[in-house]
């Protein structure tokens, strides 16, 4: 099956889905307004955390993602172009390009008109503006935001050993901190909630800050004022490493994507 570019292609809600082998992956071209990913949000739940792609890999198809890194050794993010590591202190480092992800999505970033938005204002508050700025874009969306933030809580993980346990026992030893004002972006993507298990549903951001020094996964913030820009689209091309498939959407327990993700404490 493997030897085929193609493996599988699917309708999900308005989101159309092409399963690819790593041969297939490596030999597709980017293309505009799509978004290409590597693994599934699944098999990280059972616990694949090496991977079978490259960085380098996945940035010959993006320039602003996010994900993880091979032992679930991170945050990942993906912006302009470079790959960084959040590691469980939270401090920052350029990502070798051999090393290996599990599950990562990227896109060639190329939004609409930014958009300006002035706070104070929370997480929640942020999400119900992107709602609304993302519900015309497209089932899938690719999101920046420049700004200024009063505070940040952010989390990050350290490096698992084998044997691997589930990905949300491994976010249990998460580590959290807190960021007081600082300046920096926040990377992520909006997937629809039909896309669960195969991808997180809803928002999914990480941060970093403008000198590269702090960053992570978002568990909450305060933001003063941004300007969100946002990529919207309805392909989702992912790399499946052997013995992955695209699996059945809806069908992995939205309470444990809720645990892994941090959005039960947040």
């Amino acid at each position: 099956m493997h030897d085929h570019g193609v493996i599988d292609e699917r309708l999900i809600g308005a989101l159309h889905v092409r399963g690819l082998s790593r041969s297939g992956f490596d030999q597709e071209l980017a293309a505009q307004h799509v978004s290409y990913q590597i693994g599934t949000l699944a098999s990280l739940l059972e616990g694949r955390f090496e991977g079978d792609a490259s960085i380098a890999e996945l940035l010959e198809h993006g320039d602003l993602g996010i994900g993880t890194v091979a032992q679930l050794a991170g945050e990942l993010i993906v912006i302009e172009g470079s790959a960084y590591v959040v590691d469980g202190e939270g401090k920052v480092h350029l990502v070798p390009p051999h090393t290996t992800t599990p599950f990562a999505v990227v896109s060639r970033f190329l939004p609409g008109a930014p958009q300006g938005i002035e706070g104070p204002i929370d997480l929640d508050a942020l999400l119900s503006v992107l709602h609304e700025l993302t519900d015309q874009s497209g089932p899938v969306c690719a999101l920046r935001i420049d700004g200024k933030f009063t505070h940040l809580r952010l989390r990050s993980v350290s490096p698992r050993t084998p044997p691997f346990a589930s990905l949300v026992e491994a976010t249990r030893a998460q580590s959290v901190f807190d960021l007081p004002a600082t300046t920096g972006s926040l990377v992520g993507f909006r997937f629809p909630e039909l896309a669960a298990g195969l991808e997180v549903p809803g928002f999914h951001l990480h941060f970093i800050s403008d000198d590269r020094r702090h960053g992570g996964h978002v568990l909450n913030l305060e933001l003063a004022r941004g300007i969100i820009s946002i990529d919207g689209g309805d392909q989702l091309h992912v790399e499946l490493p052997e013995g992955v498939d695209l699996g059945v959407p809806g069908s992995v327990d939205s309470s444990e994507i809720e645990e892994a993700e941090g959005r039960a404490s947040s």
